[in-house]
């Protein structure tokens, strides 16, 4: 069903199930085209506690039976293990068993072609690990739950996109394996990504990995060795590359609109300053996926989890993306 957003809860001990209730609330998806796949008891204990305005839970067996009217939630319903045992705000290996069961529902309606995209509310790794699911976070999960071999994770906001070279591993170990292979796949994915969000030639700026992205070999050689063969050979392919850009100035240089996307290197360097232009307007992207997958780009938020506090703008602006995209 094109057009149909599938959204996963991700932790249920965490904020997901209230921003999910807070953004189906708000008139840009009151009465969307949108599905939850989680646990409806849990969707409904929100609504008890008051930390969501009163919906009404429709609990469907399948995506054709949703009712998409405003007031009402459609729920695949996903129970927890033991509803009993479930704390608040806590790290529990039956909520991160349920944060993966969700995900895999939702990739496998995304691959049959039943919804067109998927929005994720966050999960907690550790839960994940402690349910036997060890995945370093959402997109390798989903990379391996697709068998998707070439990916990369953006950042998006409406002033700033940004796509990472490597995200989850150290310092030390990026500049080790750091290669062409990687950098050239970055760049095409980044390519083909704003392509399908609407961007027919997408300026893509490529930032450096050294401070001043170098200064031609004075702070560092990665820059001659392995960036600028790489930017070449992308130009040769027709791409709109530019770089090494000084990582200092990029990022405020693509928020003034001189650049569509920016290739970061490593996690830090592109979530600091798309975190700090736009922490709540920020939305999480598994770019390189056979469909669109969004994300709150925040994470569980145990410290304020169950309490009324959750702010769901992330949330809003992650499915509105994705609805967005599935639409191009």
């Amino acid at each position: 069903m094109k057009g149909v957003i599938g959204i996963t809860m991700g932790d249920p001990a965490g904020i997901g199930p209230e921003i999910i209730l807070k953004a189906l609330e708000t008139d840009s998806l009151s009465g969307t085209n949108c599905v939850v796949i989680g646990s409806a008891e849990i969707l409904q204990m929100v609504i008890d506690k008051k930390l969501a305005k009163p919906q009404k839970i429709n609990i469907i067996n399948k995506v054709s039976e949703a009712q998409f009217e405003s007031g009402i939630v459609n729920v695949l319903d996903t129970p927890l293990a033991d509803l009993e045992n479930f704390e608040f705000g806590k790290v529990q290996a039956q909520a991160g068993d349920l944060a993966y069961r969700c995900i895999e529902t939702a990739t496998a309606l995304a691959l049959k072609g039943e919804i067109s995209a998927i929005a994720t509310a966050p999960l907690n790794k550790e839960a994940l690990h402690l349910a036997g699911h060890h995945y370093p976070g959402h997109t390798e999960l989903l990379a391996k739950l697709t068998d998707t071999k070439d990916y990369a994770m953006v950042l998006y906001t409406d002033t700033l996109r940004v796509i990472h070279v490597t995200t989850h591993i150290a310092l030390l170990k990026f500049l080790q394996t750091l290669n062409k292979t990687r950098v050239n796949t970055v760049i095409k994915i980044a390519d083909e990504f704003m392509k399908k969000a609407g961007f027919a030639k997408p300026k893509i700026a490529v930032a450096g990995v050294n401070p001043h992205a170098g200064e031609n070999g004075l702070f560092g050689h990665e820059e001659i060795e392995i960036l600028n063969p790489c930017i070449e050979t992308m130009k040769q392919e027709g791409l709109d590359v530019y770089g090494p850009c000084p990582p200092d100035t990029v990022f405020l240089q693509a928020s003034q609109g001189q650049y569509d996307i920016v290739v970061a290197m490593y996690h830090d360097q592109g979530h600091i300053p798309l975190k700090l232009m736009g922490f709540y307007d920020g939305v999480n992207i598994t770019a390189g996926l056979p469909f669109f997958r969004t994300s709150a780009d925040h994470g569980t938020a145990f410290d304020i989890a169950w309490l009324g506090k959750a702010n769901p703008e992330s949330m809003v602006k992650s499915v509105e993306l994705a609805v967005k995209l599935s639409n191009v």
